[in-house]
């Protein structure tokens, strides 16, 4: 049995990752920390948590195996550095470990990294690209709920040399990607009725994206304009993706897009969490699991593929995938603990 940790559980990405691995039949959560509820039974802080017998500690100390950390960004390297000098398996749900260059994580950051020898270790935890990585690594950069999406609606077209490198994500996320603290923009009578973009002049997992997109793909330098919206939902994210076909690619409307379809049905024949549909999917499709839901299609005046997808942000876009990720460093079958169906309506 796997003894697991997390720290900072009070997040809602520790929330899921607590009821998530509860069910998990090869781990055992033995600790949770939580800075704010430190001192508190986890049941009395979350009621429907009651059944994880544990209280909310200050410190990991008990003996574990591996560890989720939920803190924010900066926090959480500082936290997690000395777990992975232990030689404990550490899964970073946060941005610190992603960037592989330390200058470009200052910059969108802010701050200097704490320890920028790690930056090019870390495995970035996108197992449907990354799976081989991912088990050699004791340390697990969990990507974005943003890019995670995006990056599985077009790794395949880049990876099979089938787009141009300019590139459109228009992308929407329910209010719960803010995280818990307080805000004036989540605030109810702000989001109700409402849909707004933000970080117009570049948001933090932009240079994410660019970063996975051109490992994807040989002398690949992506140019891609990426805008995010808020939605007036609690959960999921629903990305609108545009690039430009290659002339080479292109032969009549109807062949072209089931070569696009084949491509796509084929890069994901055997992974458990991306489902390759025939119809533009909605976020209730994945509302509470772990499935990415791609609808790949052309716009055949324009020659422009069109892939839409949609995940639900704190399972796929967070804790489910960091769950993934634990499983395949523990050699256990990638969907362990994973199978739920989605809510609906």
């Amino acid at each position: 049995m796997i003894k697991a940790a997390i720290i900072n559980v009070t997040g809602y990405a520790g929330i899921e990752l607590a009821r998530l691995l509860h069910r998990h039949p090869n781990t055992e959560l033995v600790q949770v920390t939580g800075r704010s509820a430190a001192g508190q039974k986890l049941g009395e802080v979350f009621p429907h948590l009651s059944d994880i017998d544990l209280n909310i500690d200050e410190e990991i100390s008990a003996s574990i195996d591996v560890v989720f950390s939920a803190l924010p960004q900066t926090a959480s390297a500082e936290a997690l550095i000395p777990m992975v000098e232990k030689g404990i398996k550490s899964i970073d749900i946060s941005a610190d470990f992603r960037l592989k260059s330390a200058s470009e994580y200052e910059e969108w950051y802010g701050v200097p990294h704490p320890k920028p020898q790690l930056l090019e270790t870390a495995a970035y935890g996108l197992p449907e690209i990354n799976k081989s990585e991912i088990k050699a690594s004791s340390l697990v950069a969990n990507p974005g709920c943003y890019p995670t999406a995006a990056l599985l609606a077009l790794a395949p077209a880049v990876i099979e040399n089938i787009i141009g490198e300019d590139i459109i994500i228009d992308a929407k996320s329910g209010v719960s990607g803010a995280g818990r603290s307080l805000n004036l923009t989540t605030h109810f009578s702000e989001v109700n009725e409402n849909v707004s973009a933000y970080a117009v002049k570049g948001h933090r997992h932009l240079p994410e994206i660019t970063q996975e997109l051109g490992r994807s793909g040989s002398s690949f330098n992506p140019r891609i304009t990426f805008l995010p919206h808020l939605i007036p939902m609690t959960r999921g994210i629903l990305d609108s993706c545009y690039a430009t076909l290659a002339d080479s690619f292109i032969e009549s409307n109807d062949r072209t897009i089931a070569k696009i379809k084949d491509i796509y049905q084929d890069f994901y024949r055997n992974e458990p969490f991306v489902k390759v549909v025939d119809s533009p999917p909605m976020t209730k499709h994945t509302l509470g699991n772990n499935d990415c839901i791609v609808y790949p299609t052309v716009d055949s005046r324009t020659n422009r593929l069109i892939v839409i997808s949609c995940i639900d942000n704190l399972v796929k876009g967070a804790a489910g995938q960091a769950i993934q990720n634990m499983n395949l460093m523990f050699d256990m079958p990638e969907n362990e603990g994973l199978e739920q169906l989605a809510l609906y309506p």
